[in-house]
């Protein structure tokens, strides 16, 4: 449920686009990330971090994109958030007692202090490789393309990433068993 929710400001941008056209599928797009940020506050009465980030940078280079007319702003936004992603999980490796990944999945799986390390530093490199991928689009392609790729091609990228890490994690995780219902 959490990652439908997490897509659909990317889902109404996609369908504004090929409704309308790149800029009011910002403007969308700034709205629906709003709308997502607060329906989470709404829900769990605390601000997720991503969703928080997400609507900086949307507001900022969809702000930029709709103030100038130039859609290379808001096509330079996922490489952008994934570079940060990228760097906060690196970093997390030098602060805190545990790298970013563990604190994300630590409550849920038991994994060796190394393969907690190596599996932040895969999400790491994932994070900035997407970044890239998403340029290399942005300049080969027409934005009819990169528009496609954001939803498809990305969403495809990252599941198969994550579909790779459970390969790589069943081998070494231990489920750690549920707390029973008092």
């Amino acid at each position: 449920m959490k990652f439908l929710f997490d897509l659909f400001p990317v889902v109404l941008f996609f369908i504004a686009y090929k409704t309308y056209d790149i800029y009011v599928a910002t403007a969308i797009l700034i709205i629906a990330c709003f709308v997502q940020t607060m329906g989470h506050w709404a829900i769990h009465r605390r601000f997720e971090k991503s969703h928080l980030i997400t609507l900086v940078l949307v507001s900022l280079f969809g702000g930029a994109t709709l103030l100038l007319q130039d859609e290379m702003f808001i096509k330079w936004k996922p490489s952008v958030i994934n570079w940060l992603f990228g760097v906060a999980f690196i970093g997390s490796q030098f602060i805190g007692k545990q790298p970013f990944i563990q604190r994300m999945l630590g409550s849920q799986l038991e994994l060796p202090r190394v393969i907690w390390r190596n599996l932040n530093s895969a999400w790491a490199l994932f994070f900035i490789a997407l970044g890239f991928i998403n340029l290399y689009v942005v300049y080969n392609y027409d934005t009819d393309t990169w528009v496609d790729f954001k939803l498809f091609g990305l969403m495809g990228l990252t599941l198969s990433f994550m579909l790779l890490q459970g390969l790589y994690l069943a081998r070494y995780s231990k489920e750690i068993p549920a707390k029973p219902d008092a």
